[in-house]
């Protein structure tokens, strides 16, 4: 299963807002967009929002962008 992410780093705190208007699910992190920490911090969020392993989670596109494509492993 692939979700449209949008990430918004330097947060007050780390939560999944909601879906925006096109699908895309809004995200809140509190981590800085540097060295992969956004990124680490968004998959563990990830993980304990769906209630499945950070193992499962893998971002498929926009590595580095807000803009993210997450894939989550069966």
């Amino acid at each position: 299963m692939k979700i449209k992410i949008r990430v918004l780093p330097r947060s007050s705190k780390n939560e999944v807002v909601g879906e925006m208007a096109d699908g895309t699910l809004k995200v809140k992190l509190t981590a800085p967009p540097v060295d992969g920490k956004a990124n680490d911090s968004l998959i563990k969020l990830l993980a304990e929002h769906f209630d499945i392993s950070k193992s499962k989670i893998k971002i498929a596109a926009g590595a580095t962008s807000k803009n993210k494509t997450i894939e989550i492993l069966d």
